[in-house]
């Protein structure tokens, strides 16, 4: 630490010094101590900031990847096309549709039952009745008119609120209110019935119905009946026939009745007889047009009312039925026109009957268009997050490092991010098996990759034989488990030689020859060398020939010659002295190599050197939780590399015993405590055989482990027993119900602090289970490149979208097995992106930011605490140095008086007489 001088100037002047001064240049030099903390606080607080950014950055990914990998996502969701979207249109497709393409023919639309009474002046006119009413098989009610609801509108709320299965409304024109009934329910099960009808009103309106007139025939309507014909009525009625003017003729003293208006009606010349007609004691006013044809025509609008109440007639307008479809020839029924599933996940709209003969097709699609767009802005986002990643490594524009330049969080996110990049992804798996119910393999797989030859990989001891493409997992230890699977299936991937063998023939009769054997289907690489005789030794190498840098004396058989027959072909036209034959059977190709000379001078020189390629898939063990898989992965990408196997593997388990327990409760006021229990899983007999072990506590009492393996007698029995012997503050006991027997646990220990916790890994070895194990094909695409994305140089990475929509329309399901599938790439790298982002607490960002947010609140500490000592030390100085001040400050005084003093004694002494 530096030191501050004061500078006091001339001591004696009384001038003093600058307090403030000097104390502001003390603590600042005591606040240097803080300097390299708060620049530590700085960068950290850099770094905090873009730990931030990154970690949104990541969270977008996981969003992308989070809508790819969910089932019900984006990958699930389908397109729809009508052709005549006249007749049908697609309003919904779930996930549960399945694309391809059905017909539909519409024979006729559903209908809903609706109805109407009879029209009255007023909507405030006075009820008097009731009427019931029934939809479809429903439960009929009856609706009586009471002095509190006897109008229309309180009529319609009272049916609204019943639940009668009838919805009720007003409505109203200019010729009056009407009470109208729809269905609730649509199709032919929702008819109305309309039964034991008296409701009544004054002021009902007599509206018209009526036909037109045909060559020959005239024009004729009616007016609404009332129930008795001399009631008196009012309002007017409107007539016009043809294209002639209309009259209106309003009800008058002389013409107020249904007979005095057909008179004044006939009476007015305008080409219409009007009479009153009565059937089943009801009367109407009946109109016919004088001149036949539409010349004829009536035009009739009536306001005529009954003044008198009467009953309101109930008019069936629409008969519920349901619709008619024929889907892809199936005759089916919709109660509705809005009808769902009957092709699965899709809803249709019907909105008109199609035309004669017309066959209307849907098809539904997969949504390539949103699929690609989510992996396009998968892309973009991946790259964001590179370039950020990348800008890290290098300086600010200031020259100064980026805040996360050379830290181990940046290269271990880079890492991570490649890595899962890089990840292939399985073309399919076996049925998953238990992890820890001591499974063991029986049976067989057959395993082909293309248009290849099928291996057959058999669990047990056996001889490999390539000649017939079998395998065996031998006989060593966890031979019949899932690995020891996947090993055979390694071991016969690998590549193996192809050795010439020599037939020794050499003489003067017979030409040398040999030969080279290998499956039919294997791909070769390497090379061979031939020389006949003293000859040139000729090399052919499996392959293209490079562009540049081809070796002298070195021939290549090109790409389209890769097997032993393809070879026989390409020995033959390269005139090396030598013939070559190739014969195929039962799997496996022979190439004979014959010298066309005679004798030493023909004898034969081969060198093999080729590999046949192995299998073609790879075998893992994938375990999640507590299941394994047994998981294929071609090494050819795309179809040509499609996986086919059919699966004979036969899994034996053990029965799992598992746990299952109730806690205790602690007393109240107005109940007891109870007791923990517990029970492991019943199996048929106390006394089977079991393995594993149990691992039980009581409370907070010490954990303890049950090996049945070192009990003298490994059962249940036994294991109750060993409990009960232990003291652990547990009771255990055998309880046998239904022919199976459990273990039952209790604790001694009463309410919450005797809660027991148990953790079982017992097996009963005596009672096995055995299931096939099915395989199922997830993808044939194994790599981003698949989908059309490749990766750069500098960590990012290119999208062709061409490639995926290419993929989408022709494998659509194995673009969906690469995101979805248990242990799929997608499902992989949605777990990397959650283990080195934000959204985790042990994320490799989390636990960055973690690490950062500590060191700061040390830092913060430190500074804080600094800073109070530093206070203190101002306070302190500022009062000593004021002191000190004053002091200075008071000294010419205090010297003037030493003066003065000195003088008087010195003049004293001076005096002689004195």
């Amino acid at each position: 630490m530096g030191t501050v001088g004061i500078s006091f100037g001339s001591p004696t002047s009384g001038a003093g010094f600058d307090v403030s001064t000097t104390v502001a240049q003390i603590v600042g030099n005591l606040q240097n101590v803080e300097t390299p903390w708060k620049t530590q606080l700085t960068s950290l607080e850099a770094q905090d900031t873009t730990i931030s950014s990154l970690g949104t950055m990541f969270s977008n990914l996981s969003n992308d990847m989070s809508s790819l990998t969910d089932l019900e996502g984006i990958m699930a969701e389908k397109t729809g096309s009508s052709s005549d979207t006249n007749v049908v249109q697609i309003t919904s497709a779930t996930a549960s549709a399945i694309a391809g393409t059905h017909t539909v023919e519409v024979t006729n639309l559903a209908a809903t039952s609706s109805g109407y009474l009879a029209a009255v002046t007023s909507n405030s006119a006075t009820l008097t009745g009731s009427v019931t009413l029934q939809a479809g098989s429903g439960k009929a009610q009856t609706f009586a008119i009471t002095s509190a609801d006897n109008t229309l509108s309180t009529l319609a709320s009272t049916i609204n609120a019943s639940g009668v299965g009838i919805t009720a409304s007003l409505l109203t024109d200019s010729s009056g209110s009407r009470l109208s009934l729809v269905s609730s329910t649509s199709g032919a099960l929702g008819n109305i019935a309309v039964s034991a009808n008296s409701i009544g009103a004054a002021g009902q309106i007599l509206g018209y119905t009526g036909t037109a007139g045909a060559t020959g025939v005239a024009s004729t309507g009616t007016l609404a009946g009332i129930e008795t014909a001399g009631d008196t009525l009012s309002g007017s009625i409107s007539i016009q026939v043809g294209t002639g003017a209309a009259t209106t003729i309003a009800v008058g003293t002389s013409s107020n009745t249904l007979a005095t208006l057909a008179a004044a009606i006939t009476n007015a010349a305008l080409g219409v007889t009007a009479s009153v007609v009565t059937a089943n004691g009801v009367s109407s006013l009946s109109l016919l047009s004088t001149a036949t044809g539409t010349a004829g025509n009536l035009t009739v609008s009536s306001s005529i009312a009954d003044t008198k109440a009467s009953t309101l007639a109930y008019t069936n307008t629409t008969t519920g039925k349901d619709a008619n479809i024929t889907v892809d020839g199936s005759n089916l029924t919709s109660a509705s026109n809005t009808v769902a599933n009957l092709i699965p996940g899709i809803t249709l709209q019907l909105l008109a009957p199609s035309s004669s003969g017309e066959q209307v097709q849907v098809v539904i699609g997969n949504d390539n268009t949103n699929v690609e767009s989510t992996v396009n802005q998968f892309v973009s986002d991946y790259n964001s997050l590179i370039s950020a990643m990348n800008t890290q490594d290098g300086n600010t524009t200031s020259g100064t490092p980026e805040p996360l330049f050379g830290s181990p969080t940046l290269s271990l996110l880079q890492q991570q991010l490649l890595g899962g990049l890089n990840i292939q992804n399985p073309n399919g798996a076996l049925d998953p098996i238990a992890t820890n119910a001591g499974t063991v393999l029986s049976g067989s797989i057959n395993i082909a990759v293309g248009t290849g030859n099928t291996q057959k990989f058999v669990v047990g001891t056996g001889t490999n034989d390539p000649a017939t493409n079998t395998y065996y997992t031998g006989s060593a230890s966890g031979y019949n488990t899932l690995s020891g699977l996947a090993a055979a299936i390694n071991a016969a991937n690998s590549p193996t030689s192809v050795v010439y063998t020599d037939a020794g023939t050499t003489s003067t009769t017979a030409p040398d020859s040999g030969t080279l054997t290998a499956s039919s289907s294997s791909v070769l690489s390497g090379s061979v060398s031939i020389a006949v005789g003293s000859g040139t030794t000729e090399n052919i190498v499996f392959g293209s020939q490079p562009s540049t840098g081809a070796a002298s004396g070195t021939l290549y058989t090109a790409t389209s010659n890769m097997t032993l027959s393809g070879l026989a072909t390409f020995i033959q036209s390269a005139n090396l002295g030598v013939t070559a034959a190739a014969v195929t059977t039962t799997g496996t190709t022979t190439l004979t190599l014959t010298s066309a000379t005679d004798d030493t001078a023909g004898a034969l020189t081969v060198s093999s050197s080729i590999l046949a390629a192995g299998l073609g898939v790879t075998a893992s063990v994938q375990t999640t939780g507590t299941e394994s898989s047994l998981a294929l992965l071609s090494q050819t990408a795309g179809s040509t590399g499609a996986i086919s196997t059919t699966s004979s593997i036969v899994a034996t388990s053990d029965a799992v015993m598992s746990y299952s327990g109730t806690n205790g409760t602690d007393a109240t006021t107005a109940t007891a405590a109870t007791y923990a229990t517990g029970t492991i899983t019943g199996i048929p007999s106390a006394g089977d055989t079991l393995s594993g072990s149990l691992t039980i506590e009581a409370g907070t009492g010490a954990t303890t482990e049950f090996d049945l393996s070192s009990l003298t007698t490994p059962t249940l029995t036994g294991l109750s027993n060993a409990i009960n012997n232990a003291k652990i503050g547990i009771t255990a006991s055998i309880v046998t119900s239904n022919g199976t027997s459990s273990l039952s646990l209790v604790s001694q220990t009463a309410g919450t602090a005797g809660n027991l916790t148990a953790v079982s890994t017992l097996l009963d070895t005596t009672n096995a289970s055995s299931k096939t194990l099915n395989y199922t094909n997830s993808s044939d695409i194994d790599s981003l490149t698949g989908l059309g994305i490749s990766v750069n140089n500098d960590g990012s990475i290119t999208f062709d979208a061409s490639t995926l929509d290419s993929t989408l329309n022709t494998d659509y399901s194995s673009v969906v097995g690469f995101f979805q599938n248990v242990d799929s790439w997608g499902q992989n790298f949605s777990t990397m992106l959650t283990n080195a982002g934000t959204s985790s607490k042990s994320g490799i960002l989390s636990l960055a930011s973690s690490s950062n947010s500590n060191i700061e609140s040390t830092l913060n500490a430190d500074i804080s605490k600094e800073n109070t000592y530093i206070s203190a030390q101002q306070v302190s100085l500022t009062a000593e140095l004021n002191s000190a001040n004053e002091i200075m400050q008071e000294l010419p005084s205090q010297l003037n008086g030493v003066n003065e003093l000195y003088s008087a004694i010195t003049g004293y002494n001076q005096q002689t007489n004195g």
